[in-house]
């Protein structure tokens, strides 16, 4: 607490013509900074004791008077005792003192109408679906203001009270009286649970709630590119809030499911060509399966094991641009595991035939790999 060698100008740091609201804005500063709740430093109940007290009296026209003329001795002569007191959490310190919250922000006359919760929901579309886009029906479990009592919660023909515990406020509030006036600490009333009213008569449909539940139709735009996981909103069509408030959303999970034989990587798909070593060899026409239903390609002659040939603009399109990915076809190749007699006799023969230019790449070296890059 203050002692006579502390003056409440310097505990609060303005001058002795300092204005009310320069005093009110410089105690504003010094609680944020010295309450309890905030400080971790071990004299900061103390020092926070101090300038309460300091403004206690600075802000009281006739005790900052007194104060001037005499000082602390005049304060104590004219009855100012100080003592400790128990001042709670920092919003009720704002409350007690200013009579507003914390951020200074006047005290709620009142409960204020509440936004609804959103709602999640979950739909399941193929790969197809997801590559052109589709739009479906999805329904959702939602609350929604009850028809029968238009949302009072009360009977036809009746309507709400106002709480008698509470007065319409919602909250509670417990009055201590200090020696630096009135600490105020609110809490939710127990009898209306912070609705500020009562239903005596209940809505026989929501049984008082003012809303029901219900199954509720969407039409969901599921964008063409959409992967798998990710999140629609729909807005305005979760819960209905409370006391006329807004209106929840509903969120839907897309899950895409997976096509046999393709498999997604970003804009791109990949699958796989099975041929044979002849078919590797001569060149052959091959089907791969896509989203879009099954597609040839042409693989050229020589192509090797492991081979990785993309088409150009047949993979997915992309959420943002609209852009399509591309389709890269990876070619497994067949060796044959079981030959007759006479097959390995010609496999053999054709080998001894075959020389080291029959093997040869014509995409060997810088320059073929470089054609190689840009084909």
């Amino acid at each position: 607490m203050a002692t006579a060698a502390q003056d409440y100008y310097e505990l609060l740091g303005v001058g002795r013509d300092a204005s009310h609201a320069e005093i009110k804005a410089a105690f504003r500063r010094l609680a944020r900074e010295l309450h309890p709740d905030v400080s971790e430093e071990p004299d900061a109940e103390l020092r926070f004791r101090a300038v309460a007290e300091a403004y206690e009296v600075l802000s009281d026209p006739e005790r900052r008077q007194t104060y001037d003329r005499f000082g602390h001795a005049g304060l104590r002569g004219g009855g100012f005792s100080p003592m400790d007191a128990d001042f709670g959490s920092l919003s009720d310190v704002f409350a007690a003192f200013f009579g507003e919250t914390l951020f200074g922000q006047g005290r709620s006359a009142g409960p204020r109408p509440a936004r609804g919760p959103d709602v999640g929901a979950q739909v399941e579309i193929d790969l197809a679906d997801a590559m052109r886009g589709i739009s479906l029906g999805v329904s959702v479990r939602a609350a929604r203001t009850c028809e029968n009592c238009a949302g009072s919660g009360a009977a036809p023909g009746t309507s709400p009270v106002t709480c008698p515990g509470c007065g319409g406020a919602g909250v509670v509030q417990q009055v201590s009286r200090t020696i630096l006036g009135q600490i105020v600490r609110s809490g939710t009333c127990p009898r209306c649970d912070g609705s500020g009213r009562l239903v005596e008569t209940p809505c026989d449909r929501c049984e008082g709630d003012g809303r029901t539940l219900e199954d509720v139709p969407l039409e969901l735009d599921v964008p063409a590119g959409i992967h798998d996981g990710q999140r629609i909103r729909v807005r305005g069509a979760g819960h209905a809030g409370t006391l006329g408030g807004p209106t929840g959303d509903v969120y839907v999970t897309v899950r895409v499911l997976p096509l046999e034989g393709v498999e997604r990587d970003g804009d791109d798909l990949h699958v796989r060509a099975s041929v044979t070593m002849t078919e590797a060899a001569l060149g052959n026409t091959v089907t791969v399966p896509t989203p879009e239903g099954p597609f040839e390609i042409e693989l050229s002659p020589g192509t090797q094991p492991g081979a990785v040939q993309a088409v150009r603009g047949r993979g997915m399109p992309s959420l943002e641009t609209g852009r399509r990915g591309d389709l890269l076809v990876q070619v497994d190749v067949r060796v044959p595991t079981r030959l007759t007699a006479e097959q390995r006799a010609e496999v053999q023969r054709l080998a001894g035939e075959l020389g080291d230019d029959a093997y040869r790449d014509d995409d060997d070296g810088f320059l073929g790999r470089l054609k190689s890059a840009f084909r």
